[in-house]
């Protein structure tokens, strides 16, 4: 998949990259990252990974290097309900 040269500050997008084989089952693995973009340079993705929907883990700043990337598209905002 053709990464874009642009990807504009503070669109939320999520992105698939390769974590490589894994050495017990042989199978390629993958990990997703949603969250919005704080920098792209066509080399180094800047991403502030959204908290986990049920509260297991933290809103966290990650660096994904471009020759890891799958696939990315855009993704809505999380919609918020009060009970």
């Amino acid at each position: 998949m053709p990464i874009p040269n642009e990807i504009p500050a503070h669109a939320r997008i999520v992105v698939r990259v390769s974590e490589g084989v894994d050495p017990v089952d042989h199978r390629m693995k993958y990990r997703d990252y949603v969250g919005h973009v704080l920098s792209w340079d066509g080399h180094l993705l800047e991403l502030s990974r959204d908290a986990a929907a049920n509260g297991s883990r933290p809103a966290q700043r990650v660096s994904i290097d471009a020759e890891s990337i799958i696939t990315l598209k855009p993704v809505p905002e999380r919609h918020f309900t009060r009970p």
